[in-house]
């Protein structure tokens, strides 16, 4: 997208969040185009998600307002944001793709810690190739850069520790019952409330580039989005809306405080921690590996992440992969 097209959208947005009425009119002439260019503008925000209303004589409305994502005011409630760089971005294809751009043009401006933000995602991604719907101001999708000089193996168990990252950021907005399904999902009373992708970027034995994707359900409009299974949001479960800047800071501040002693020690010293959270610890269960179905009880995780699930045959290790989990 052009830059001035996505200043003119991220304007707009800006207008629009405080949820009031805002002549076609008014817009123009703030952000110096016709009635019929911000019509354009605002008719390709509401295709990526944003519930604009139209009424005639009075302009344009949002369903409800909303907080706007700032990176000041993410950045002032760090403890220690030293020299990271938090970017928030009006729309991008996908915050992990903007910054795998990122990486192939520029790995050394990146420092570990680098987060990019997005208020609007026009091609999220979720695990297996899904798409991650997220209404426009109703989540919070953001990716954090980290770098691992031992490469790809030293990542053994990442997901897993990146979703201890987003419950203990979450307990401090006061959300403390949320359980983790291997290997990369948050859910609360039972649904899904967040997503994780990783995704890995360099060469076998040098340094791996990872991209730590989040995806979380702030508040979601009922029944506007099959996602193909039952979800959960904040808003619901806390009874108002918190300030997405609020959970950003802490979901952040608690991954920079967890990633450099995994990087250092691996998974193993989490490993006991994320057996608490387990959503189907000692359940029975249904893995899904391509073809291939195994049913079991799952009985936790070792060091390394690997999911340790009994059957009849022993204790079966299963890691990573193209693997979904139920309970059965």
């Amino acid at each position: 997208m052009k830059q001035a097209s996505k200043a003119i959208r991220q304007h707009i947005l800006a207008l629009l969040s405080d949820g009031q009425f805002h002549s076609g009119e008014a817009i123009a002439q703030e952000v110096g185009l016709s009635r019929t260019a911000v019509a354009g503008h605002i008719s390709q925000l509401s295709d990526w998600g944003l519930d604009v209303f139209k009424v005639k004589g009075k302009g344009y409305r949002l369903e409800r307002p909303f907080t706007l994502l700032k990176a000041d005011t993410i950045k002032k409630q760090l403890r220690d944001a030293g020299m990271a760089l938090i970017d928030v971005e009006s729309v991008l294809p996908s915050t992990n793709t903007a910054l795998k751009k990122r990486i192939s043009n520029s790995p050394h401006n990146l420092a570990d810690g680098d987060a990019v933000l997005a208020e609007v995602q026009t091609a999220g991604r979720g695990r297996h190739g899904r798409s991650w719907l997220a209404p426009v101001g109703g989540s919070l999708t953001f990716s954090m850069y980290w770098s691992f000089p031992d490469g790809y193996q030293s990542m053994a168990g990442l997901s897993l520790l990146v979703g201890l990252a987003v419950c203990e950021g979450l307990r401090k907005v006061g959300i403390d019952d949320t359980q983790l399904k291997w290997p990369n999902d948050v859910y609360l009373q039972g649904r899904k409330l967040a997503g994780i992708l990783i995704e890995v970027e360099g060469q076998i034995g040098a340094t791996a580039h990872c991209v730590i994707g989040i995806g979380l359900n702030v508040t979601m409009p009922d029944g506007q989005y099959d996602v193909g299974q039952p979800y959960s949001d904040l808003a619901g479960y806390l009874g108002h809306v918190p300030d997405r800047n609020d959970v950003a800071a802490h979901i952040i501040e608690a991954l920079w405080s967890m990633l450099p002693k995994f990087a250092q020690q691996g998974f193993g010293p989490f490993a006991a921690h994320w057996q608490a959270t387990d959503l189907f610890a000692d359940k029975r269960i249904v893995l899904q590996m391509g073809e291939k179905r195994f049913v079991g009880i799952d009985r936790g995780v070792d060091a390394s992440g690997a999911l340790l699930v009994e059957t009849e045959d022993g204790i079966s290790r299963f890691h990573g992969g193209e693997v979904s989990l139920r309970g059965h």
